[in-house]
Order: structure tokens, then sequence, then C-alpha cells
């Protein structure tokens, strides 16, 4: 029964080892993204004057209209435009099937609240945070630009595009009080979400789908 015992107590602390150790890769991710954000993430009204904003797809309703959380990224982003801090709106999201379409929703939400539809670019291949960043630089030839999405998503974004070559500032699209466990899961979701995008960065480096180059703006403008 000691032997027992003592392999039940050195089993159980293996597991608390393995527990830690486990809750430590996911949680350093975070953490990391999270000090490279300090200090990179303003308001709309105090953000630098860029060209370009960038706004994050966040899932839409079952009848194709944006969620509240993508209302809000659309609505800070159009805030920027008529406050004179960008020129124009990126709107990048998921369009892998004709059912599921966040760039178009994200261009009517904005046209309705009055931006320009001529100030308003589709990203219709951003079906993650990486692939938005990527093509951003690589297909829409954007230098700099301003990153628009909530406070929990903005250190893995800020992260991902500066580190893929586009230097960016974040604004926090918290618009409204969102649900606590909206909030837990949303949060808990950055944890594996954060690992796996280092582990794109640094070791696997995928290309997204990428074309022909769509620049935004004119060579040499």
């Amino acid at each position: 029964m000691p032997v027992v015992r003592r392999m039940l107590a050195l089993g159980i602390k293996l597991l608390i080892v393995l527990l830690f150790l486990g809750s430590m890769v996911l949680v350093l991710p975070r953490l990391v993204t999270g000090l490279y954000a300090w200090g990179r993430i303003t308001t709309a009204a105090t953000a630098p004057v860029q060209r370009v904003a960038i706004v994050f797809g966040a899932g839409l309703w079952r009848d194709g209209s944006p969620t509240p959380v993508l209302q809000d990224r659309v609505a800070a982003a159009a805030e920027l435009y008529f406050n004179g801090k960008v020129e124009k709106l990126l709107m990048s999201g998921d369009n892998s099937t004709i059912y599921h379409n966040e760039p178009g929703a994200m261009h009517d939400f904005a046209v309705g609240l009055g931006v320009p539809e001529e100030d308003i670019v589709l990203d219709y291949a951003g079906r993650r945070t990486y692939d938005t960043c990527y093509r951003a630089r690589a297909i829409f030839g954007i230098q700099e630009a301003i990153l628009v999405t909530q406070s929990f998503h903005l250190p893995r974004a800020l992260y991902l595009c500066n580190h893929l070559g586009l230097p960016a500032v974040g604004v926090a699209a918290d618009m409204r009080a969102y649900r606590r466990v909206s909030l837990l899961y949303w949060n808990l979701r950055e944890l594996p979400a954060t690992l796996t995008a280092l582990w794109e960065l640094y070791i696997s480096r995928p290309l997204p789908v990428l074309g022909d180059p769509e620049p935004i703006f004119p060579a040499g403008d």
C-alpha cells in the first residue's frame, strides 16, 4: 500500500506539472503579444493620421447581417474616416462561400453610416488575422495602417501585422458593453489562436490566398 500511495502521489504531481506547463504554453504567447501591443493601442480621437484603416471580419448572423462585434468594428473605422484620420477603409473578411460574405456585409454597413463607396476597399480572402495582415501589404500595397478591432483581438492583430512587415497601431472598437460570458469566451479563444499565430509566423509560415496586386493607391502616390 505505501508503494501504491507513493506512485499515486507521484502521478498527481506529474499531472500538476503537465497541466502547469500546458497552461504556460497557452498563456505565454498571449502575454508576449499583450506586452507588445502596450503603447500601440490608441483611440479614434488620438490616433495618428494614416492613409488606411484595416477592419477585421468578425462573423455574420444567419441572415448575412454583421454581428454586434462586427458592427462596432465598422463603426469605429467610420469614425476614423469622418475624423480625417484615414482616407480609405480596407474591409477584410471571409467570403469562402456564397452564403458567407463578411466584406460585403461590412461594406453595406459602412455605406449605411455614410462612408462613400469609393473609399471602401474589400478583401474577400481575409479568412484569418494572419491572412489579412499578409495580404494588406502583399496585395493591397499598404505600407502602414491603423488596425480596427476589439481590445481582446488587438494584441494578436498588432503583433502579426507588425512582424509581417506592416507597421501598425490599433484602435479598440469596444463601442458597447459586451456580455461577460461573451468576453470570457473571446479571451479564452485568443489563447489557442495566439499560439497558432506565433507558430505560423515563426515556424510554418503559410501562404494565404494570393493573386495579382491590387494597390489601393497608385504607384508613387
